[in-house]
């Protein structure tokens, strides 16, 4: 059974910048026997990245659209695991304003980072959080999950203009802030048939261009990687082939 001291430490075999900006995506049932269960792995993931700044999906695309079409900012479970939904919930933590797909951080300038994803009108715009995190070239960790739960890659294809991502038409969308405050936020959605299902083919290249390392943290495999060599990985890609991601 891994102890907090544990995964800390796992954290810190793997390379982690505890000063910088961390994505990580996460399967709690990958992470094995953990005392005190999902509650420590979200203590050792914050105390370890006290001195930087700390980010989870808090996504909502599969309970908000066309028929639940408001995402509360304070109610509106994520749906993309137990643990998310945990550190969303944390005091010190904060969520974005987007209707879909936002990011909750705690640590340094977390509220600055989230700022304005009310205004992005896409998944992962420019501008927008995931892009922030391109600028800071923040590293991104998979903790039991593959490059298919790796949500940055779709901000790749919108900034670098893959084909068929994202749709034509737009959903009205709307959030609610933590004043109660309704606001009309429209997004033009993803709409690829595979969705982020042909990310997996990636993972050979990053091996092999250096842009990913795996480690272990508990009992699960974890990638690592930094948001700026993965771009550029990417997008050469895109550059020679549009549609690169629309087929496995």
């Amino acid at each position: 059974m891994y102890t907090k001291q544990d995964l800390i430490r796992h954290l810190s075999e793997l390379g982690i910048d505890p000063g910088g900006a961390l994505l990580v995506h996460l399967s709690y049932k990958a992470v094995g026997e953990v005392e005190g269960r999902g509650d420590t792995v979200i203590d050792a993931l914050s105390e370890y990245m006290r001195p930087g700044l700390l980010a989870l999906p808090s996504h909502t695309w599969s309970n908000v659209g066309v028929n639940n079409p408001v995402m509360d900012v304070l109610y509106t479970p994520s749906c993309v695991g137990i643990l998310t939904e945990l550190f969303r919930k944390r005091p010190g933590v904060c969520r974005a304003l987007h209707p879909t797909h936002s990011l909750a951080a705690a640590g340094a300038e977390a509220a600055e980072f989230l700022s304005g994803e009310e205004h992005i009108q896409t998944p992962c715009g420019k501008g927008g959080a995931y892009y922030k995190l391109w600028e800071r070239n923040a590293q991104i960790l998979l903790i039991g999950v593959n490059f298919t739960r790796n949500t940055f890659i779709h901000g790749i294809e919108e900034w670098d203009n893959a084909e068929g991502s994202i749709s034509a038409d737009k959903t009205d969308l709307y959030v609610v802030n933590s004043y109660g405050n309704r606001i009309y936020t429209p997004q033009y959605r993803h709409c690829a048939p595979l969705g982020s299902e042909t990310f997996s083919k990636l993972e050979p290249d990053a091996l092999r261009e250096g842009v990913m390392t795996i480690g272990s943290f508990g009992d699960a495999a974890a990638r690592l990687m930094r948001a700026a060599p993965l771009r550029e990985m990417v997008s050469a890609l895109l550059r020679a082939d549009p549609r690169y991601l629309l087929r496995y």
